[in-house]
């Protein structure tokens, strides 16, 4: 481009380029999505370089398009995971132009769709009162959790929940809820924010099924487990050794049937990973979703594992995704080369269900030692807000 080009571009981003922004927006307001999607397009390609090309760009974004980077990452050959049609192997994954979150603004009155399993928002009763809404706490002498007026700006809420871990006094804290019914696929969404001088965490988030259910989390570290018991799926931010700046890039760890054994004899999560590493902001607020999609029968494998971060796939993990050697550490999705996974096989008996939710946020000194952190901090506070768990997919906030 030009500099007179980039004059004239720029010249018109102010006068007609903002009128036509406008229209394109008040076709999103009015739900007419793909005149949407093609206006803001249209507008990128005509106002590049402008603020015009950036925010239509963002919109294109949030409504599904131009996803194409995230191929990169490791899409699935069914790239259904958030909504979207199955995509052949290769492409670049679809996403879901919007989810429930899309009918609720400020997500008022979601707890009420049909869809949704679980809804938490922080904004009523005391923590005692939380608890027992959850069915199951851990706040070691009350000072663990606490209310605070941190939300994010796009919730139509005044409170959030903090989680504060003190080295030397706790590990940490957790709520944990039974799902009101158990599903074969589940979508849950739910906001962090991680303190500006945020350590390394233990474990974190985590969905899954026990069978039996039951109201509280169960243990299991290091074991296998046997197919028709459990499969656990912990959404956290792992250091990688000290390779990623704490909390660390976000990752699966995984536990099912046919995980992968360590070194040392024993069976510990499996680290699934995007093949770009997802880093973990702090002192933001970040929208994080899953989807967990139980295999169809005992003897299939076509169960999928997908990642979603500010409303854009990260990872989607299915039979047929490329992945690196797959050890007792784990995998990473690839791009190219590597092998075709061999797809999640999560459970050996159908009456095992996704049907618990544990809102987990474990902090101990080993973490701090083998991220190879001298000092960790002994205070690690995170913040959580505006939980969904559905039975389709969910989305961000809207305004």
């Amino acid at each position: 481009m030009t500099v007179a080009e980039a004059v004239e571009i720029s010249s018109r981003a102010l006068t007609v380029g903002e009128e036509r922004f406008k229209e394109a927006d008040a076709l999103l307001r009015q739900g007419k999505t793909n005149d949407a999607i093609a206006a803001f397009e249209k507008l990128r390609g005509e106002f590049r370089q402008t603020w015009i090309d950036r925010v239509s760009q963002e919109r294109l974004s949030h409504l599904g398009s131009a996803r194409a980077p995230y191929a990169a990452s490791g899409a699935s050959p069914d790239a259904s995971a958030f909504g979207g049609a199955p995509k052949p192997a290769g492409e670049a994954p679809a996403f879901p132009i919007r989810g429930i979150a899309a009918k609720y603004p400020g997500d008022a009155g979601i707890e009420r769709d049909p869809r949704v399993l679980f809804a938490e928002n922080f904004e009523s009763g005391s923590i005692e009162e939380l608890g027992k809404r959850w069915g199951e706490i851990s706040n070691k002498d009350g000072k663990v959790m606490a209310f605070s007026s941190d939300v994010l700006h796009a919730s139509a809420g005044k409170r959030s929940l903090q989680m504060t871990a003190t080295l030397g006094e706790n590990t940490g804290g957790h709520l944990y809820t039974r799902l009101p019914r158990e599903v074969d696929k589940v979508f849950a969404r739910f906001y962090v924010k991680f303190a500006a001088d945020a350590a390394y965490i233990h474990h974190f988030v985590t969905l899954g099924g026990y069978n039996p259910p039951t109201a509280w989390p169960q243990g299991g570290a290091g074991e296998r487990p046997r197919g028709d018991d459990r499969f656990t799926v912990g959404i956290e931010p792992y250091g990688n050794y000290g390779h990623y700046a704490a909390p660390g890039a976000w990752n699966f760890y995984t536990y099912w049937h046919e995980m992968k054994g360590s070194a040392d004899g024993k069976y510990w999560g499996n680290s699934l990973t995007p093949g770009q590493p997802a880093l973990v902001p702090r002192d933001r607020w970040q929208c994080v979703e899953v989807m967990l999609q139980c295999n169809s029968a005992p003897d299939k494998s076509d169960g999928e594992l997908a990642l979603g971060l500010d409303g854009e796939q990260a990872m989607h993990s299915g039979a047929g995704a490329r992945r690196s050697h797959w050890t007792g550490m784990g995998f990473s999705l690839v791009e190219e080369g590597g092998e075709p996974f061999e797809g999640f096989r999560w459970r050996t008996n159908d009456q095992l269900k996704v049907n618990f939710l544990w809102l987990l946020h474990y902090v101990t000194e080993l973490a701090g030692r083998q991220n190879h952190m001298a000092r960790p901090n002994p205070i690690n506070r995170v913040w959580f807000d505006d939980i969904v768990v559905s039975t389709e997919y969910v989305g961000p906030i809207q305004k």
